[in-house]
């Protein structure tokens, strides 16, 4: 990897291709803010990709008729309460285990080897909606990249269900969408990543004791930030079956909502000061996971329309994306376009001829095979471009001799892949949502820019031989 200090002025004359910019792009970079004419050497940052002839060979394949199967058979064991039986063999959340884990070994035994299975089993200890000492188990299969596998990238749905009071555990919980829907993608998609290969390591999940309070994936993620392991992107699938509210408004059937976090659940007192002196609160890693998504998912591929939404998750609520979010990890949180709340949480019942209770009938199996696309569309990309650049800085200190500067110096380190063509540096105005321009600045590790980081916000992604790019980095202050 070369690493060469790429320095672009306004007048300059170009002296190597590998240490400056073009005349052209000095043009661009100088006052991107100012003119048409002066921006016409910047490429637009919003790259629609070309997606693998794979991918959409797999997109094909996600099956309606299987995720309706799966969702049916976890409706069948009458409850998936975290605390019901986790010894009968055809009732509670102990045989709905049983059975998930009866079918990811099914599934790591179509991959050659490259994925494998594990119960994860621990005792949660008395806390809140755990009145007693409670075995909770979630089952991971883990897909191991072929080129990059200590980047990791996972997706959830939770197993267990529940009813109007969370510590009733003999009712029947259904549960069809909420969480069948999450699961049913999760089984979906490990079935068919399984026979396929992956630079980046993929991994599905399902985890349990999320309504008593994330219990499950809060010790999933804590587990993986203890071994090391590089999260750099994580999806929870919580409520993704229902298309409509059935509650007079019109149904959304090709709209799924991604909510994503802006101050980083993890960011220390320190860490949020510095966020908001310098403008960052829009452009935590959750953020840039969120427009990567939109950019790879788009509805030409998947039948669907992603509509993020800049908030931790719906109003006071949660799932098991904040679990990684806590750990540092960027996450987001999938779910339905309108919920219908006689449906989740419920005893099943019936009043004045309303139907409560979260049952099978309400949910759309076309509509949760399309979330599966989106979320195909998604970890294929992020496991298959490059890698989210590391160790991203910008830098405020005047050369010596200056008061101050105008110019913008990033530095980063250099990309593992072995197949990398270089890097762009990408740029918005601050009220911008989106970044809107970027420019090539070939395979270094750094890059002077005449452009005045006071106005824009700036962010970096890598760019493989094939076009191919990876989520954005965004910029920490150097010390």
């Amino acid at each position: 990897m070369e690493n060469n200090d790429v320095r672009a002025r306004a007048g300059s004359t170009p002296l190597a291709r590998r240490a400056f910019l073009s005349a052209s792009a000095v043009t661009a970079v100088a006052a991107p803010l100012l003119t048409s004419t002066a921006l016409a050497g910047a490429a637009d940052a919003a790259v629609r990709p070309i997606p693998d002839p794979g991918l959409f060979a797999l997109l094909r394949e996600i099956d309606p008729a299987r995720i309706k199967a799966t969702i049916l058979k976890l409706v069948s064991f009458g409850t998936r309460h975290t605390a019901s039986s986790q010894t009968d063999p055809v009732r509670g959340i102990g045989a709905a285990t049983n059975w998930v884990v009866g079918q990811m070994q099914a599934i790591a035994a179509t991959s050659s080897g490259r994925m494998t299975v594990q119960q994860q089993t621990f005792t949660q200890p008395v806390a809140s909606n755990i009145p007693v000492p409670t075995t909770i188990t979630n089952v991971i299969a883990t897909l191991k990249g072929t080129a990059s596998p200590e980047r990791f990238y996972v997706i959830t749905g939770h197993l267990d269900s529940r009813v109007s009071d969370v510590l009733n555990f003999t009712s029947d919980a259904p549960g069809a969408d909420d969480d069948g829907s999450g699961v049913a993608v999760v089984l979906e998609l490990a079935r068919l990543f399984a026979t396929r290969q992956f630079p980046g390591t993929l991994v599905f999940a399902t985890v349990a004791g999320e309504e008593q309070g994330l219990y499950g994936s809060t010790f999933m993620a804590q587990r993986m930030k203890a071994a090391g392991q590089d999260v750099q992107g994580m999806f929870s699938n919580d409520i993704v079956g229902a298309s409509q509210a059935f509650d007079g408004t019109r149904p959304d059937p090709f709209t799924i909502r991604l909510f994503v976090e802006g101050i980083p659940t993890a960011a220390t007192q320190s860490q949020i000061s510095l966020i908001q002196i310098v403008g960052g609160e829009n452009d935590g890693a959750s953020r840039q996971l969120a427009r990567f998504v939109t950019e790879v998912a788009p509805f030409e591929l998947t039948g669907m329309n992603v509509r993020v939404i800049w908030r931790r998750d719906r109003y006071l609520r949660g799932s098991d994306h904040i679990s990684f979010q806590g750990q540092g990890y960027p996450a987001g949180r999938f779910t339905e376009p309108r919920e219908n709340f006689s449906h989740e949480h419920q005893d099943v019942r019936v009043v004045n001829g309303a139907q409560f209770g979260d049952l099978a009938e309400f949910v759309d199996f076309d509509f949760t095979a399309r979330v599966a696309k989106v979320n195909g569309a998604a970890l294929w990309a992020l496991a298959t471009n490059p890698a989210t650049p590391k160790n991203l800085q910008i830098h405020v200190t005047p050369p010596p001799g200056f008061p101050g500067t105008n110019l913008t110096t990033l530095t980063w380190n250099a990309n593992p892949e072995s197949n990398l063509a270089g890097y762009e540096v990408v740029w918005r105005e601050t009220t911008e949502p989106d970044w809107t321009h970027a420019i090539n600045v070939g395979n270094v590790t750094t890059v002077t820019l005449d452009i005045s980081k006071d106005n824009v916000q700036f962010g970096l992604r890598a760019v493989g031989q094939s076009g191919h790019r990876s989520p954005v980095a965004f910029p920490q202050v150097a010390n």
